[in-house]
């Protein structure tokens, strides 16, 4: 099996914002945009090549040509970024919940019996008759 030639490359905002108004200008689509861009693709390189200006295009949507220039690689710093913090529930609470939770498997437990029964029940009507 062939390798890949794409390979994640950083472009400038310059050529990003020319891809981009070029493709508004001139109404292409993302795979038109990046078969003129990049000619000699394969199916999997042109896709990650659409990927990257539908990217650039949000980017400039929402944040204009400085968002653009920003580098956006990376992890993410700063108050409310990353996964949130785990919630500590006071003591009690959390007791009431693991209490709660094995009465429900209990009650679980019992249903399932009890539509063993009722189905057992009902065959064994049925062969009697």
């Amino acid at each position: 099996m062939e390798k890949s030639r794409w390979s994640p490359r950083h472009y400038s905002a310059e050529f990003k914002l020319g891809v981009i108004l070029d493709m508004r200008d001139h109404g292409l689509g993302y795979e038109e945009t990046a078969r003129k861009y990049w000619p000699d693709l394969t199916r999997v390189e042109a896709h990650n090549h659409i990927k990257s200006i539908h990217l650039w295009e949000r980017v400039y949507l929402e944040a204009g040509e400085a968002g653009l220039m920003e580098e956006r690689r990376g992890r993410a710093n700063g108050p409310g970024k990353g996964r949130p913090r785990k919630i500590s529930l006071p003591e009690n609470v959390e007791e009431d919940l693991i209490a709660e939770n094995q009465r429900l498997r209990m009650e679980i437990a019992y249903l399932k019996k009890l539509s063993a029964l009722v189905l057992a029940a009902e065959r064994a009507k049925r062969k009697k008759r």
